[in-house]
């Protein structure tokens, strides 16, 4: 049996692998291009384990407008669907690959529920 998400560590394992996927992924690397090259990637994962770290264990560490920042990279990469199915697609593939329990399903219901926002918000939910 798989331990649940317990920690900001558990996070960041969950964050750190996911974003080895979306990286190596030619669909979705132009999202993070201008942060591997401004060499702010580990500064990235930290936010973004912040982000979930406030959702999933009621903390109040994450700083910024999650939507604000996907809104304002839209104007330079497009987002489209298939960018929040594969996104999703990842998240949960590593999440399973590491953990089971409640928390894991806090996730992953709470990332479904993002995307769905942020699809509505971007006019491209279908």
């Amino acid at each position: 049996m798989k331990p649940d998400i317990s920690s900001r560590k558990d996070i960041k394992l969950i964050i750190t692998k996911f974003y080895d996927l979306l990286l190596a992924d030619k669909k979705m690397i132009p999202f993070f291009e201008d942060i591997v090259a401004q060499n702010h990637l580990e500064e990235h994962l930290n936010v973004i384990s912040d982000f979930w770290n406030d959702i999933l264990f009621d903390t109040n560490t994450y700083a910024n407008n999650v939507m604000k920042k996907h809104l304002d990279k839209n104007v330079f990469v497009a987002f489209k669907k298939e960018h929040f199915t594969i996104w999703i697609s990842y998240l949960f593939e590593t999440i399973d690959a590491n953990f089971e329990g409640e928390n894991v399903h806090n996730m992953k219901n709470r990332a479904r529920s993002i995307a769905t926002v942020m699809e509505l918000k971007l006019g491209i939910y279908q």
